[in-house]
């Protein structure tokens, strides 16, 4: 028995697909906003700070094993409806929404480990949603695009691990846009009118970033944001990035000239 803890977007629901045509027993706590797996029976709608209530889920379907996939939006720590148990925790989440987002799932990490409970990485039944080394498209860097990228995977380890950002844009060795809480998408639109000619998309987890929650993800719409922003590559790293809608991307990528690598 696995423990969805799941949020926004598509990973959730590629998650789900595998899960079922592996036939693997699942319960989902569902954080995302509005309800969004209310149709499916094994599904619980939870807040976040409801931790007696969790747990006790948890127990209930004797899991040991739990992951976390999807955008899980960070709560507004003033409207939680709090039970015992979080009442208990919620000081160590607010001490840890000081340090960052992905300070606040390290924490829940750990209330989870202290009850026996392991998190597991969230591409643990989908690997075939990260990528081999290599590169993918048509089109390969260049010389000049392979020290810029070193120069950009030299600057995303430098930043802070507990904070959001896993994007920057780069153009000859030069940081042109870095990911704010936004996200990707945001940080592309601001750089639809930049002509340089160069610019290059890095996706891809800091050093010391938590890899079983929080991997950094691309698909078919980020491409498309790249091509309006007139970015040259794409650079994820080899086995520790999600890529969703792999083929239809793909095609896209050829058909625009942009070339996609995993580091």
């Amino acid at each position: 028995m696995i423990g969805l803890f799941l949020g926004e977007k598509q990973l959730p629901l590629e998650i789900l697909k595998s899960l079922k045509k592996k036939r693997i027993n699942y319960f989902i706590i569902d954080l995302s906003k509005d309800n969004k797996f209310k149709k499916n029976k094994n599904s619980y709608f939870i807040n976040i700070g409801k931790f007696g209530k969790i747990l006790e889920l948890i127990k209930l379907k004797k899991c040991k094993k739990v992951l976390f996939a999807g955008n899980i939006i960070k709560p507004k720590i003033s409207k939680l409806k709090l039970d015992l148990k979080g009442i208990y925790y919620i000081p160590r989440i607010i001490k840890a929404s000081k340090l960052g987002d992905a300070a606040i799932l390290k924490e829940l990490i750990k209330i989870l480990s202290e009850n026996k409970i392991k998190v597991i990485k969230l591409n643990t039944f989908n690997p075939e949603l990260t990528l081999r080394k290599g590169c993918y498209t048509k089109l390969k860097p260049s010389k000049t695009d392979k020290f810029t990228i070193k120069k950009g995977i030299q600057f995303l380890n430098k930043t802070n691990s507990l904070n959001h950002v896993q994007a920057l844009v780069i153009n000859n060795q030069k940081i042109i846009s870095i990911e704010k809480r936004k996200g990707t998408k945001d940080m592309l639109k601001s750089i639809r009118n930049n002509n340089l000619q160069n610019k290059l998309l890095l996706k891809i987890p800091k050093s010391k970033q938590d890899l079983r929650v929080d991997l950094p993800t691309i698909g078919l719409d980020t491409i498309k944001d790249c091509k309006k922003a007139n970015i040259k590559g794409i650079v994820v790293k080899a086995g520790q990035n999600i890529f969703l809608d792999k083929r239809e991307s793909l095609k896209f990528a050829n058909k625009n000239n942009i070339f996609i690598v995993a580091q």
